[in-house]
C-alpha cells in the first residue's frame, strides 16, 4: 500500500464543520449519517447509487477490500496538498469508492473544503485520510444495506486487516 499522509494535529474546519475523525461510537455514526443525508439532498449528490458492475463489486469484493481500496485511493487521489487534475480526477464509474466519492463529496479537495470543512493547498493528515475512508465506507454500507454489507460495520476495518 501506499504511504499514508503526514501525522500531526489536524487543521480547525471550516465554520460550522466538526473536526474530522474524532466522531465514534453511535453519535459519531449519527452525526455522519446526517452529514450524509445533507449532501443527499443536492441534485446533483442524489442521482448517485450503486448499480451494475459497481455494486457487483462492493458484493464480491466485500466490505474490508472496498475499505482498502477507499484508503488506497485516497492517498493517490485525494490526500497530497494538489492533486493531480484535481476537479477532474475521480471517475463517475469503474468502482464504488469511486460512485461514492461522488455522492458524499469526496471527490475532489474543493468539495472536501465545502462538505466537510478540510481545507485545501496542504496533505490531508491521517485522521483526515481516515475520516474521508470512514465517509466513502459508510455511503457504501447504507447503499449495499440489503446485502452482504448488513450487520457488519463497515467504517473499522477488518481487525486482522487495521489500517495503521
Amino acid at each position: 500500500m501506499t504511504s499514508s499522509p503526514a501525522s500531526g494535529p489536524p487543521e480547525q474546519p471550516a465554520a460550522g464543520h466538526r473536526s474530522p475523525g474524532g466522531d465514534r461510537g453511535a453519535d459519531g455514526l449519527r452525526a455522519l449519517d446526517q452529514r450524509l443525508d445533507a449532501i443527499a439532498r443536492q441534485p446533483f449528490r442524489a442521482k448517485f447509487h450503486l448499480r451494475g458492475r459497481d455494486r457487483a463489486t462492493a458484493e464480491l469484493k466485500g466490505p474490508a477490500t472496498v475499505r482498502w481500496h477507499a484508503y488506497d485511493l485516497i492517498a493517490k487521489r485525494l490526500a497530497p496538498a494538489e492533486p493531480y487534475k484535481d476537479g477532474s480526477q475521480t471517475p463517475y464509474r469503474g468502482h464504488p469508492v469511486f460512485v461514492a466519492q461522488h455522492a458524499t463529496a469526496t471527490c475532489c479537495r474543493t468539495c472536501l473544503q465545502r462538505w466537510h470543512g478540510i481545507p485545501k493547498g496542504r496533505e490531508l493528515t491521517r485522521t483526515e485520510h481516515l475520516y474521508v475512508v470512514r465517509v466513502i465506507c459508510r455511503w457504501i454500507a447504507r447503499e449495499m444495506a440489503d446485502d452482504a454489507y448488513s450487520g457488519q460495520d463497515p467504517c473499522r476495518a477488518d481487525p486482522d486487516h487495521e489500517i495503521s
